[in-house]
């Protein structure tokens, strides 16, 4: 017993020290963007004091500077639906539907899963112009392509658990198949759709590059509009940075 609770012991002290190596970089940004720009580069790891601290202001031009409200706008509307159609596209037909067409969906989707991105950005973002989903709406078809890999995979691993005579007693009651699904079979699916869920609204919420190749600078995200911080010859507004990341970091914890 004595055994077991010292090996208990050592595991949260490792685990404890795990944890603060991954908050102290948010704690760090969290701290910087109360100081001046000067302190910023020259006292990094203090504390904000009577003579760094700089209230709100960096706040205020960081919001100003980005169109932060309009960006947020832009991320929300991408996110929330984005991550709405993964998890209702991904979560049954494929795994329930057994033919050569469903089978051939699921291993189309999970063979996608080791292609990099890199590989097929160019030949994706022309797709994208020539199809006219250069913008907010049309990028939510194409994160539903590139998110659908690992979310069919995750779900069609747990709907294996769920047994068909649920279906069955609820056709015999009458019920539609929407009302089926929606009634019966997802909430049994919940842990598994929240999952999936979590995964993709962190990828998409902080990802830079698809909406940068996408939709550009017409429509730009939280992570597009932090970057435009940075000026001429590589000067950066390093206070109304911390404090835009600040923003961008909230919604998603």
């Amino acid at each position: 017993m004595k055994k077991e609770q010292k090996n208990n012991t050592i595991l949260l002290i490792v685990l404890i020290l795990i944890a603060a190596v991954f908050i102290f970089p948010i704690l760090l940004v969290l701290m910087n963007s109360f100081k001046g720009q000067f302190y910023i580069s020259d006292q990094p790891f203090a504390l904000p004091n009577r003579e760094t601290f700089a209230g709100f202001s960096n706040y205020v031009r960081g919001i100003e500077k980005t169109s932060f409200f309009s960006a947020a706008f832009y991320s929300f509307f991408i996110t929330v639906f984005s991550v709405g159609l993964i998890v209702l596209c991904t979560s049954w037909y494929i795994m329930r539907v057994q033919n050569w067409f469903t089978r051939g969906l699921y291993y189309f989707f999970v063979s996608a899963m080791i292609v990099p991105f890199q590989m097929v950005m160019f030949t994706m973002t022309k797709v994208a112009n020539a199809l006219r989903l250069d913008n907010p709406v049309g990028i939510i078809l194409i994160y539903l392509g590139f998110g659908a890999g690992l979310s069919v995979f995750l779900f069609c691993g747990f709907v294996k658990a769920v047994p068909k005579d649920l279906e069955e007693a609820a056709m015999i009651d009458g019920c539609t198949p929407p009302v089926t699904f929606f009634q019966i079979i997802f909430p049994i699916l919940k842990p598994t759709a929240i999952t999936v869920a979590i995964l993709n609204t962190m990828w998409i919420w902080n990802d830079y590059l698809l909406p940068y190749l996408v939709i550009g600078s017409d429509y730009k995200t939280i992570p597009i509009a932090i970057q435009y911080l940075r000026g001429g010859y590589g000067s950066i507004d390093m206070g109304a940075m911390m404090a835009a990341l600040v923003l961008a970091i909230i919604p998603i914890i």
